[in-house]
């Protein structure tokens, strides 16, 4: 059994923490805003009205699916059953492969844990299928539905459950109970630093710091204004291209996703290869900056770094690699360079881009006319979208790693998070300006208006991703719940320059930040760039390994010329300050 003492000092410090908290909460509500808060921001009752509503045109498909979930839940009983006596069974449903919730061995060995195990992913079944087979929906409508669904498929895990947890319950009769005052505390410390909020700890925070032991590699800020600060990384090689590399990562997160740590840097790699990199490090904005648009990310982005560029080194032209939303503004400065005749981007690369967004994945869940103007209020009332509701929204498309098994490791196991530079980034959220983020969620995500001939106008052109010319090389990878990559593959079909589409094993992250060192994850090559993903990928050679050399090779063929490798700082723009920077150590504390 635990200490009295511990759990009586453990007591009364939660609860003079949660009395502190609940004051808290109720001072920060005026009566105004308890009024006007909307109790279905996401919209999602609508949408299962409706298919409540065409689920009850069609019974004979709802009986008949209700029976088959009474059969499988009978052959269940009886399978337990015959446990309980000795008996082998085969199971009736099994988790899908990779689902880490139940890799406890009590899941598979003990009989009770082994039917609450199937008979929730049997429920699931049920659950899901109904949400994703009723007709007559309309198809965002069904994936919100379906969406929707999964999370509270998610949330109802018995894995989420100290009673049905086989691990916490042992963990609990070890401790004598100790690891659920633990995760108590450690519910609160959260609850603490999101202000009322539960802001989860994905890791141990305290044991990173940006330019100390991640964003590290060597650099200097040459360049500065309102919206970002050009770094330009010191040299490894005696020689580096002609071309510079200019990096545009998003905004939306902090651009060290490229730079965490030596191991798995990109910049730095790319810098040993004899690239001169610079890299956009972007502001976090606040309020003063409510009225920065997407043509202003231009102005000040791509514009203002290709300007700074040829000031320190003298070259006109640059090799462009643009991430995500980096890439988009890529793809659009693109178009907007070719209606103006401005060739300084010789070569373009767009890693995980989505410039068609017809098909954008789940994130098309949060985008519709209710939800956009819940958000615009909100914004509007404070200039920008906050960091933690950002992180948020990117975190429910992964609910079950970056959500739930939080839940269980911190508040029912009562352990501390582990240090993961990965996680520290992921929790290092930005802000983003209420102008610029409307327009792309109404202009890229709602109306598509991206892909439409002059659908867009930016510094006074009317743009047409046909238009451009450019040698381009896509990177889109398998597993991308942000940007799919049949929707990355359909920018092939809208450049005209000669194009290298690359698919890479993983996701959005992980998929991107693979140095060759690891030996993970395959990528998969195909010449020819049929209209059909499917047909692309039938006839891909799947290449072990990273894609990073690929890469390499192709920026090498575009023009390999050399020259005497450059020192930040010794060109035409002076140093400022030590890489990496002012901008990035900005935290949006919301």
């Amino acid at each position: 059994m635990p200490d009295p003492a511990v759990v009586s000092r453990t007591m009364a410090d939660v609860a003079e923490r949660g009395q502190r908290l609940v004051a808290d909460f109720l001072r920060r509500q005026t009566p105004q805003e308890a009024a006007a808060a909307n109790p279905d921001p996401l919209n999602i009752g609508s949408a299962f009205m409706e298919m409540t509503a065409r689920m009850m045109t069609n019974p004979a498909q709802l009986m008949q699916a209700q029976i088959g979930f009474w059969q499988d839940y009978l052959t269940l009983w009886q399978n337990t059953a015959r446990r309980f006596m000795g008996g082998e069974t085969a199971p009736v449903i099994t988790e899908a492969k990779g689902d880490r919730r139940f890799k406890d061995e009590a899941w598979k060995d003990n009989e009770v844990f082994d039917f609450i195990k199937q008979s929730y992913l049997l429920s699931s079944r049920f659950f899901t299928t109904l949400a994703q087979q009723t007709d007559g929906l309309d198809p965002k409508q069904a994936q919100k539905v379906d969406f929707y669904t999964r999370q509270f498929v998610d949330a109802m895990s018995p894995t989420n459950f100290w009673m049905t947890n086989p691990e916490v319950l042992r963990k609990t009769a070890e401790t004598g109970g100790e690891n659920l005052l633990k995760g108590l505390s450690n519910l609160l410390t959260d609850l603490e630093r999101g202000k009322g909020k539960l802001r989860i700890s994905m890791t141990d925070e305290t044991k990173f710091k940006v330019g100390e032991n991640i964003a590290v590699t060597p650099g200097k800020v040459v360049y500065r204004n309102e919206l970002m600060e050009l770094i330009q990384y010191s040299p490894t090689t005696e020689t580096v291209l002609k071309r510079p590399l200019l990096v545009l990562p998003p905004w939306i997160n902090k651009y060290y996703i490229l730079d965490l740590r030596p191991k798995n840097s990109f910049v730095r790699w790319a810098v040993s290869q004899g690239h001169t990199v610079f890299i956009c490090s972007w502001v976090n904005p606040d309020e003063s900056l409510a009225q920065m648009g997407f043509e202003d990310y231009m102005r000040l982005g791509p514009y203002a770094a290709l300007q700074a560029i040829e000031n320190a080194t003298g070259e006109r032209q640059v090799n462009a690699i643009g991430y995500c939303l980096g890439g988009t503004l890529l793809g659009a400065t693109l178009a907007h360079m070719a209606r103006t005749g401005d060739d300084r981007v010789a070569s373009a690369t767009f890693f995980t881009t989505m410039l068609d967004f017809e098909e954008a994945g789940e994130l098309g869940v949060f985008i519709d006319e209710e939800q956009l103007q819940a958000l615009e209020a909100k914004m509007n009332e404070r200039g920008f979208l906050s960091g933690a509701e950002m992180a948020t929204t990117f975190n429910m498309l992964r609910a079950n790693d970056l959500i739930w098994s939080f839940v269980v490791q911190n508040y029912l196991l009562g352990q501390e998070p582990f240090p993961f530079d990965l996680l520290y980034w992921n929790s290092d959220s930005t802000r983003m300006p209420a102008k610029m983020h409307s327009f792309y969620l109404r202009r890229m995500y709602q109306e598509n208006d991206l892909v439409k001939p002059g659908g867009i106008e930016l510094l006074g052109e009317r743009l047409d991703l046909r238009d451009v010319r450019t040698p381009t090389y896509i990177l889109a990878t398998r597993e991308d719940h942000i940007a799919p990559w049949k929707s990355s593959y359909r920018a092939t079909q809208l450049f005209k320059g000669p194009i290298r589409f690359v698919l890479a094993a993983s996701g959005h992250i992980a998929g991107v930040a693979n140095p060759p060192e690891a030996g993970k994850y395959s990528h998969w090559i195909n010449e020819s760039l049929p209209t059909s993903t499917d047909s692309w990928f039938e006839g891909a050679q799947e290449m072990a390994g990273s894609w990073w050399g690929d890469w390499n090779r192709w920026v090498h063929a575009q023009d390999d010329a050399t020259v005497p490798a450059r020192v930040p700082g010794s060109g035409g723009l002076p140093a400022l300050e030590d890489a990496p920077g002012s901008y990035v150590k900005v935290m949006a504390q919301d």
